[in-house]
């Protein structure tokens, strides 16, 4: 009786040992192919001209005197802020699904399966790690460009909106995991580049066309409760990103008009504020790993 536990409990160490250095195995490839992602990222021409793009930003805001102005009682580094993340709604989502959607769909037209599946690397661990290095390289050129506003306004003597400064950047962070997730989920989909490339942009503009909520006049003439037709135009999370920047300088959105009770009513400013960042974060995740469940079901080659 004795011998045969201690078989068995020999059986269960080693067992756990080996699902140990499985899972050491598939985070080392995960983290080796995140690193030759960004190092493959950080080589391209596009960073180079995305993150000219976001330090051009910050240069011609200073240049143009932004934080000498006023809005609604916003000033220094607070109204910087402000038109720097309205700016960034803008460009990111477009930049990063066009980047992205290459990568899976790219890979696939370039023979890279055939000589991936020769290696030791499991589908899971290339996949999230080429994720987890994009999401890496795409979130880099825009928090720093934040944090050089912040460092060039503790310079100038301007008070600092750490509570913004934070929640800012909580939203670029959401912002940028949900299309990258969008980006993976299309990237995955498409069966050649052009196919992917086409395909985001059209993602983007369904997006953009129903991003502003002057838009939901249309569906309320058309009889459609007022409640639903907010719901339809939350659930855009370029609208919930648009919104959470205006809430910190209108707590009342009072620029969205009778929009704003439904929205002030059903969610409060602290809960919208949260809502904003796990929303989006929730889409990336979800795209995501419908790109993941479709790359890993179809023939890599």
């Amino acid at each position: 009786m004795n011998t045969s536990t201690t078989t068995i409990d020999a059986n269960i160490k080693k067992m756990d040992e080996q699902a140990k250095a499985g899972n050491m195995g598939v985070m080392k490839h995960l983290w080796l192919t995140a690193k030759a992602d960004m190092i493959e990222s950080l080589r391209s021409r596009w960073f180079m001209v995305y993150s000219g793009i976001f330090g051009s930003i910050i240069i011609l805001l200073f240049v143009f005197g932004l934080t000498e102005s006023r809005v609604m009682g916003f000033t220094g580094l607070s109204r910087l802020l402000i038109a720097y993340i309205q700016l960034t709604m803008a460009i990111l989502p477009i930049f990063v699904l066009i980047t992205t959607v290459r990568s899976v769909a790219g890979d696939r037209e370039a023979g890279v399966f055939e000589y991936m599946l020769s290696l030791p690397v499991s589908l899971s661990a290339w996949y999230w790690g080429k994720m987890s290095g994009r999401f890496a390289v795409i979130f880099l050129p825009v928090i720093t460009a934040m944090l050089i506003a912040v460092g060039v306004g503790i310079l100038k003597g301007s008070d600092m909106p750490w509570a913004m400064v934070s929640y800012y950047s909580g939203l670029l962070l959401a912002l940028s995991w949900c299309f990258l997730g969008i980006g993976m989920m299309i990237s995955s989909l498409a069966r050649s580049s052009d196919v992917a490339t086409g395909a985001a942009f059209v993602s983007w503009l369904v997006l953009i066309m129903f991003l502003d909520l002057i838009l939901l006049g249309v569906m309320v003439q058309e009889g459609m409760p007022m409640e639903t037709a907010v719901s339809l135009s939350l659930a855009n999370p370029l609208q919930v990103f648009r919104t959470a920047a205006m809430i910190l300088f209108d707590s009342q959105l009072v620029l969205l008009g009778p929009t704003a009770y439904v929205i002030l009513d059903n969610f409060s400013v602290n809960g919208y504020l949260a809502f904003a960042l796990i929303y989006p974060v929730v889409i990336g995740t979800v795209a995501a790993s419908i790109g993941y469940w479709k790359f890993k079901n179809s023939d890599l080659p």
